[in-house]
């Protein structure tokens, strides 16, 4: 409904239209390049349930647009709507084969020495967008794949499946006595991995794992991105080896400016949106999942083994419902609360409070020396909200 609604008003404004979907956000972003459309749209819960769709945008080089202009979009929704004359408008069409060009785009990414033979893989696709082209980029570089949350019915999108709910995914692998297993989310530009062992690794381990198969790979990296979110350890563990590293706001997005800016390739986020720019123009968990295999296959090691030298601090991260009228930023329960825990952790931990871009959610985060400590703190200030 909400595509046909879009596409009648884009061809009544003399837009042509071309469409595609089902297909991960990332495919649409690399299409929309190949293509050489003006504009790419998303529509997809993304990460959510099901009734919560949005709508995404990207350039005509792939890129997410920046705040601004989706601020311009929203001022001019107030406008009088303008139609072009009959003889004008724009034309639609489907592309039939645009799965198989982004599964193939997938693949290209995978270093053509390497393939997936030998290896079992359960491919987790939340029932969502990728439902149809996971499994089939895993297979066709040689994997054994057991496909899960791979039949959509419209609702059950990210529902107890994929990178947000990762316990199913833990268990088919354990259960199949899989190598890996690969969750994105519901549009596919996240990503989290299991190993043999059932052991789930996110976003933070992973971007650190892509920087340091690089190294060993003779590339050069100058810089990384993460966000306020990026656990502290990831970032001692590069300054350490000499590679800078800077803090985005919450939101691929950010990462992808501050990429840009500095220009610098690796950038991502805890909960699984990793860019490599020299891959792909936006985050793709797909070319990511291939990313962290090739590193194993060519290394001849296990995850466990390649990220042994990072040992993450325990973070706790609690999102609150807030109520509509609820002035989160000027509570003076929660600030106190803040205070205090900031004046326990004395500089060996970190508190951040930000509220979610896409829900009425307040996440409060608390990194600190213990779990323990981390989860103390992080429920005195959720319940000062209460």
């Amino acid at each position: 409904m909400l595509e046909a609604a879009l596409e009648a008003g884009l061809n009544s404004a003399g837009v042509s239209v071309m469409l595609l979907g089902p297909l991960p956000t990332p495919g649409v972003a690399y299409l929309t390049r190949a293509q050489r459309a003006d504009l790419g749209i998303v529509i997809s819960a993304s990460h959510n349930p099901y009734p919560d769709n949005g709508i995404k945008f990207f350039s005509a080089q792939g890129n997410k647009l920046p705040d601004d202009w989706e601020e311009a979009v929203e001022a001019a929704l107030e406008e009088a709507p303008q139609w072009v004359a009959s003889a004008d408008l724009g034309k639609a069409q489907r592309l039939d084969d645009a799965a198989g060009r982004y599964i193939e785009f997938c693949k290209s990414t995978f270093d053509h020495h390497l393939s997936l033979h030998g290896i079992k893989i359960v491919v987790d696709a939340a029932h969502g967008a990728a439902y149809h082209i996971a499994p089939q980029v895993f297979h066709e570089l040689g994997a054994e794949v057991i496909a899960i949350g791979c039949q959509p019915n419209g609702t059950n999108i990210n529902d107890g499946v994929g990178a947000t709910e990762p316990d199913a995914l833990i268990r088919a692998v354990r259960a199949n006595h899989a190598h890996y297993g690969i969750a994105l989310d519901g549009d596919a530009d996240r990503l989290l991995v299991v190993d043999a062992q059932g052991r789930l690794y996110n976003g933070d381990e992973l971007l650190y794992l892509m920087v340091q198969e690089r190294l060993q790979q003779g590339q050069s990296v100058p810089g990384v991105v993460g966000t306020l979110m990026t656990n502290m350890a990831v970032e001692l563990a590069l300054q350490a080896q000499g590679i800078a590293f800077v803090r985005a706001k919450v939101g691929d997005r950010y990462v992808l400016e501050q990429l840009q800016a500095h220009g610098w390739q690796l950038g991502g986020e805890g909960s699984g949106h990793l860019l490599a720019l020299d891959k792909h123009s936006t985050g793709d968990g797909l070319i990511s999942a291939l990313q962290v295999l090739q590193a194993c296959i060519r290394s001849g090691r296990s995850l466990a083994d390649l990220l042994s030298g990072l040992q993450l601090f325990p973070q706790e991260l609690l999102n609150v419902r807030l109520h509509p009228d609820q002035d989160w930023q000027n509570h003076a329960g929660l600030a106190q609360a803040r205070a205090q825990a900031e004046q326990v952790l004395a500089g060996k931990g970190r508190v951040l409070i930000r509220a979610s871009g896409t829900e009425p959610l307040l996440r409060i985060m608390v990194e600190a020396p213990n779990a323990q400590q981390a989860r103390q703190l992080a429920q005195q200030m959720a319940d000062s909200l209460a």
